[in-house]
């Protein structure tokens, strides 16, 4: 739809609802062009984060935890937002613009998928999140470098296999050794996992998916920082 349209002959409300029209349908090389145009009229990128694509991810979150979108549509829409933020980013960080919190995140040691993880990962940076995404068969002493130099607001772990999943409480109970544990969330998530098996190793939230894993991500930091 936004190649028929000549961005320059249009406003910048229209370009922003644009934005999030394309980020929906997962429209990778129309949203560059859009944050380009926008960064060309002066908007800055901070505001092009928080009033075009963060408001676009929310609306496909919103559809994908109610079962409007599917994990392929999510993922074209997250690779849509990626490529705007790829030219935002250095931006951001030159400018210093506020983020929402951090995250480290990654697959445990002896676990290869990485579907799920990505996901949250792209929705998370698509929130505001600065997220360090650390990959696959990631090891307690890679997750535990890894919270010593970002120090995050949330640490983030995903299983696909019912043989890794205790590897999860292994790396929390090292950060509790380590007098890590009391200064992050830690958030779990991965298809055999369950709330029961959440609290049982001591985390924080159990993010079904990467819908839930954002909702809770900003209300959880939110709500830590007012207490602090």
């Amino acid at each position: 739809m936004s190649e028929e349209l000549d961005l320059k002959q249009i406003s910048t409300e229209e370009v922003y609802e644009l934005m999030k029209e394309d980020l929906y349908y997962g429209e990778a090389n129309e949203i560059v062009k859009e944050v380009e145009e926008l960064l060309a009229r002066g908007e800055t990128p901070y505001d092009i984060l928080t009033k075009g694509l963060v408001p676009g991810m929310d609306i496909v979150g919103v559809d994908f935890r109610d079962g409007v979108l599917f994990v392929p549509e999510v993922l074209m829409a997250a690779r849509a937002m990626k490529a705007g933020m790829e030219v935002l980013r250095p931006l951001l960080t030159q400018t210093g613009a506020p983020r929402i919190g951090r995250m480290v995140i990654g697959t445990v040691k002896g676990d290869i998928h990485d579907i799920g993880k990505n996901l949250v990962s792209m929705m998370m940076e698509g929130a505001g999140f600065e997220v360090i995404d650390l990959g696959i068969n990631v090891s307690v002493d890679t997750f535990m470098a890894a919270v010593k130099e970002h120090t995050p607001d949330i640490l983030g772990m995903s299983a696909l296999l019912t043989t890794t999943m205790p590897y999860m409480r292994v790396v929390i109970e090292n950060l509790e050794k380590a007098g890590l544990r009391d200064r992050l969330l830690v958030f779990v998530g991965g298809a055999p996992l369950n709330q029961a098996f959440a609290e049982e190793i001591g985390a924080d939230a159990y993010c079904p998916d990467a819908a839930v894993a954002v909702e809770v991500g900003k209300k959880m930091v939110s709500m830590r920082r007012n207490m602090a």
